[in-house]
């Protein structure tokens, strides 16, 4: 069990034992988010469930998804690449020279047309900008963006933008997190393993390290 109150206490917000918005904003821009935390914190206290039931499961939770969302800062994935350098390393498979990445540089719209046409349920022109990654984990192609549509009711498919959105990016993750039985693996407390379910890999590990264990110091 979480102790609330002292949760608040340590972030400043009423210490009344009961997590609302105020207390989960709170913890959002503890996490990193900035401007967009009392929206967050209001779809936190809407969605979470029993994600929260323990401190351990949420500090995975909120470690996790802000490494994938930058600190809850980035709703939207970032395709705008600065050089062909950073597009090869990315995609290697793709981008094998400097001159065949060159084209992409810049040019988001292109490149996710380029990366994510032709897969993940991404068939008509324009698809892999259209349902390119949003919300806090990133939902990419039409496939995905369907299967989080039958599953929350959200508009996806005809709106992907609602993706985006604060209070959907929550429900999202929440959703994407139960949906990939993560509750388990959080709650053995091993961030290597909960990071190849999510990555498939262990990229970015260091900082999901990190940010678990920021969450981690204040919710125990």
């Amino acid at each position: 069990m979480i102790n609330w109150k002292r949760v608040q206490t340590r972030l400043g917000v009423p210490s009344d034992g009961i997590p609302g918005p105020v207390t989960w904003g709170a913890i959002m821009r503890h996490m990193g988010a900035r401007n967009n935390a009392p929206a967050l914190g209001r779809a936190m206290s809407a969605h979470i469930g029993q994600i929260s039931s323990s401190p351990t499961r949420l500090a995975h939770w909120l470690g996790q998804m802000a490494h994938e969302s930058q600190g809850f800062t980035r709703l939207v994935e970032n395709l705008n690449y600065t050089s062909a350098a950073s597009l090869m390393r990315v995609w290697p498979g793709r981008f094998r020279t400097a001159s065949a990445a060159a084209p992409f540089v810049r040019n988001p719209e292109a490149l996710a047309n380029n990366v994510y046409g032709g897969r993940m349920g991404n068939t008509q022109p324009g698809d892999g900008w259209k349902y390119r990654g949003r919300g806090i984990v990133h939902l990419t192609g039409k496939s995905n963006y369907e299967a989080a549509e039958k599953a929350t009711g959200i508009p996806l498919v005809s709106n992907p933008d609602l993706a985006a959105e604060p209070e959907n990016a929550v429900r999202l993750a929440v959703w994407y997190w139960n949906s990939k039985n993560l509750n388990a693996l959080a709650d053995a407390d091993n961030v290597a393993n909960l990071t190849r379910k999510i990555n498939g890999g262990t990229i970015g590990l260091a900082d999901r390290v990190a940010r678990t264990n920021r969450a981690k110091a204040l919710l125990t």
